[in-house]
C-alpha cells in the first residue's frame, strides 16, 4: 500500500472526482478526511469506506470560509493527530460570456477555487511544517494551461493553482513539503454534465456538438478522462517518496493538452 498510514483531507470528496480521490487513498492505505458542504453526502461516503475496513471520517467545509477550514483542519488534527496530503478539490462553475458575467458569480468562482486553495493551504502547511513534512496537490484542470469561451473566472482560478503551487513548492521545500497540480480533461461529473446544456444555448448548438465538437474535439480518442484515472494521478503524485516531483502541473486529459 502506497499511502499506508498516512493522513489525507480531500475537500469537495463527497460526490466525483473528490470522492474517487478519497476513495483511491483509502484503498492505498491512508486514513481519509472527507470535507464538504454537504454533510450527508459526506457521511454517507465516510460509512462506505468505513463498511469496506477504511479508516475516515467527515468534516463539514466551506473552504471559501477561514473559520469552517480552521476548524475542519483542526478536527482532522484532533482525530489522526497530522496531515499528510491535501487535497484542494473543491469547485463552481459559471458558464456566461463574460460581458454579461455578474461580479457576484466571479468573485464565487474565484472564493472556493482561490480563497479556498489559499485557506486550506495555509492550515496544512501549519501542520505540516510542525511535523516535517507533506503534500498538497491541487485540483487544476486544462483550463490551466487553456482558455476556453464562457468559463473567464474559472480559468482564470485554475490558472492561479499553478502560481500558488510554484509559490508553495519553493516555500516548503525547506520543510519537507511538495506541491503539485492536478490538469484533467473534461470528467463527466455532476459539474461538467450541467455545463453540457448551458453551453449548448450559449453557443446555439446541440448538446450532442456540445461533447463532440466543443469538449472532446481535441482529444486523440473522442473520450472523457473518468475519476478513476484522475484519482491514478493523485496517488502517484501523493505516494512519490522524494522532492524531485514538486511545482509542477500533470496533464490527465487523453491528449487534449499536450506538454
Amino acid at each position: 500500500m502506497r499511502l499506508r498510514d498516512k493522513v489525507a483531507l480531500v475537500t469537495g470528496a463527497a460526490g466525483g472526482i473528490g470522492r474517487e480521490i478519497a476513495r483511491a487513498f483509502a484503498r492505498e492505505g491512508a486514513r481519509v478526511a472527507i470535507a464538504d458542504l454537504d454533510q450527508d453526502a459526506a457521511e454517507r461516503t465516510v460509512a462506505e469506506l468505513v463498511g469496506e475496513g477504511r479508516q475516515a471520517i467527515a468534516t463539514v467545509m466551506d473552504v471559501a470560509s477561514e473559520a469552517q477550514v480552521e476548524a475542519g483542519m483542526a478536527r482532522v488534527i484532533e482525530a489522526y493527530g497530522r496531515i499528510d496530503i491535501l487535497v484542494s478539490n473543491a469547485g463552481v462553475q459559471r458558464v456566461c460570456p463574460l460581458e454579461a458575467l455578474s461580479f457576484e458569480d466571479w468573485r464565487q468562482v474565484l472564493a472556493v477555487h482561490l480563497d479556498g486553495a489559499f485557506l486550506t493551504t495555509r492550515a496544512a502547511l501549519r501542520q505540516m511544517y510542525r511535523q516535517g513534512g507533506g503534500t498538497i496537490l491541487y485540483m487544476g484542470s486544462v483550463h490551466s494551461k487553456e482558455a476556453s469561451r464562457l468559463k473567464a473566472p474559472y480559468v482564470t482560478a485554475k490558472h492561479g493553482l499553478i502560481g500558488l503551487a510554484k509559490t508553495v513548492a519553493k516555500e516548503g521545500a525547506r520543510h519537507g513539503v511538495r506541491a503539485n497540480v492536478i490538469c484533467p480533461g473534461f470528467v463527466r461529473t455532476p459539474l461538467v454534465q450541467r455545463q453540457i446544456p448551458e453551453q449548448a444555448r450559449a453557443l446555439g448548438i446541440s448538446e450532442e456538438s456540445v461533447v463532440r465538437d466543443v469538449m472532446l474535439r481535441e482529444t486523440v480518442d473522442g473520450e472523457f478522462t473518468t475519476t478513476r484515472e484522475v484519482a491514478q494521478a493523485a496517488v502517484f503524485l501523493a505516494s512519490f517518496e522524494s522532492g524531485a516531483l514538486t511545482g509542477q502541473s500533470l496533464v490527465v486529459s487523453h491528449g487534449w493538452f499536450m506538454q
